[in-house]
């Protein structure tokens, strides 16, 4: 553990020091890019660094506080994972497919960010284009986990929950469509939300499958989260799938009294697999939330089982439609090797995209193409119809579902690159809500062989308000959520 310092407060913390003029915007961003120097030889959970952007918005920042002007995240550094466009500023998708890109225009969540006030200090590693469970499938290097460098700090977001978990930012987004903000956060021991789809825009997000992908923040507590989710959150007319939903303000539904809530409990959340620490932590907690009050109560998903096959019949095949656009034309990488047209087109695709999104491009089309489409497409569909039914007949019990987030704590790195099947079953628990579009959240819930462990609350669509009320009663119950790693070349923490 590191003694406290500037880069180890939350937002909210920082908000107190910056509103009684105890520290400048400016200072504040020298002291996190400072730490960004410090750790990321170890870490690596920054592509791009964004030194000579954030100073000028940190002053910005100053000057709209200097005339009074106040704002949950005004002055407060983040970063972005390197999926959201940001005009001007590389944004690769962890891809040699778009190594150089600098896109024409902003991310909504990024403009949202800036109107508020918030400092870029740069973009983060990723699993390319957001395919895998590790963030070892990035083309630019792995990131490692803060607790234990010698393990993976989750995916595909794994450069976002690290630079939180580490303190090289004080808030960072992913996206989550199969469990991309939640596992991280488990594995990395930070607060990670994935929002009801269609509460954040997804314009500007670089698509992975559209109908799964959301929005979602990385924070060291649930406090931080909720004002983070209230600034990126509501309609956008650029986004199609935008939901015209009225946005609270979150953070005024934070309560410690759980009095009345009812937590749904699923057997199919604990079955073999579930490392024994894993689960211990997670029965704690359950335990924790009927000392605070909550009701605890049974409730059944038995198409949990088929969730993993089914998302990665979907997914895939929303992945061979989305990124067939990158053909070496009009952006990104193209072959200088090409003998005509057709030639130009197999090298770039070949050349540009690395192994993991090869095989899942390989599996959409598979599934997509005819002979194929009816007896895999059409029966995933019908699949994850039932799936988001068991949801909706599960919360006429209960106000809130609670699993753990991953089955397992970090793996070690190379650990599971060969075998795509046991990287796949990472995201075992948290695929389900990406296919019924629910909210959830994944809070610090404990320790397992030295390593951090995730406590994932789901609920209903669009009562993300639900969901923070129970993570932040419990979050305060604890002290998981204080604890901090020290990133060093040696494995441990």
């Amino acid at each position: 553990m590191r003694p406290n310092s500037l880069t180890d407060c939350t937002v909210a913390e920082l908000r107190t020091l910056l509103d009684n003029r105890e520290l400048s915007a400016k200072d504040l961003t020298r002291a996190y890019l400072d730490r960004i120097s410090d750790v990321e030889g170890v870490l690596h959970s920054y592509l791009t660094v964004t030194e000579e952007i954030a100073l000028t918005q940190a002053e910005e920042a100053d000057s709209r506080m200097a005339q009074g002007e106040k704002g949950p995240l005004l002055g407060v550094p983040m970063a972005l994972k390197d999926l959201l466009s940001t005009k001007g500023i590389e944004t690769t998708c962890g891809s040699r497919m778009l190594a150089g890109y600098r896109p024409p225009y902003d991310a909504t969540a990024y403009r949202k960010l800036r109107d508020a006030g918030a400092v870029l200090l740069g973009k983060l590693n990723m699993d390319e284009f957001a395919m895998g469970s590790s963030t070892e499938n990035s083309a630019f290097g792995v990131t490692a986990n803060p607790w234990d460098s010698s393990t993976v700090p989750g995916g595909s977001s794994g450069g976002s929950a690290a630079a939180v978990a580490a303190g090289e930012t004080a808030f960072t987004l992913g996206s989550d469509t199969g469990g991309s903000v939640r596992q991280p956060a488990s594995l990395c021991g930070v607060v990670g939300m994935k929002p009801t789809y269609g509460r954040v825009s997804r314009f500007g997000l670089i698509a992975f499958a559209s109908s799964l992908d959301q929005i979602g923040p990385f924070t060291r507590t649930v406090e931080d989260c909720a004002n983070v989710l209230s600034v990126i959150s509501g309609h956008d007319p650029l986004d199609s799938t935008s939901a015209p939903v009225p946005v609270p303000d979150f953070s005024e539904v934070l309560s410690a009294d759980l009095r009345g809530v009812r937590v749904g409990v699923p057997a199919e959340y604990f079955v073999e697999g579930v490392e024994p620490g894993v689960e211990s932590a997670v029965r704690a907690a359950i335990e924790r939330l009927r000392e605070l009050g909550a009701e605890i109560v049974d409730v059944s998903l038995p198409s949990t089982g088929y969730a993993l096959s089914t998302y990665y019949i979907i997914a895939p095949a929303e992945v061979s439609s989305n990124l067939s656009r990158y053909d070496g034309v009009r952006y990104g990488y193209r072959t200088t090797e090409g003998n005509d047209l057709i030639d130009t087109y197999l090298r770039t695709r070949d050349q540009g995209f690395g192994p993991e999104v090869k095989r899942r491009v390989m599996l959409g089309t598979y599934a997509l193409s005819a002979g194929y489409y009816d007896a895999y497409y059409v029966k995933a569909q019908k699949v994850r119809t039932l799936i988001k039914q068991e949801f909706d007949r599960a919360f006429e019990k209960c106000d809130v579902i609670v699993t753990p987030t991953s089955p397992s704590v970090a793996f070690p790195l190379g650990s599971r690159t060969q075998d795509p099947l046991s990287m796949y079953l990472a995201d075992l628990f948290t695929i389900p809500a990406n296919m019924a579009g629910i909210p959830g959240i994944s809070v610090p819930c404990g320790f397992s062989d030295g390593l951090p462990v995730g406590l994932q609350l789901l609920g209903r669509a669009f009562d993300e308000a639900g969901v923070l009320r129970v993570a932040h009663a419990y979050e305060r119950s604890c002290d998981w959520h204080t604890r901090r790693p020290e990133p060093t070349a040696a494995s441990g923490a």
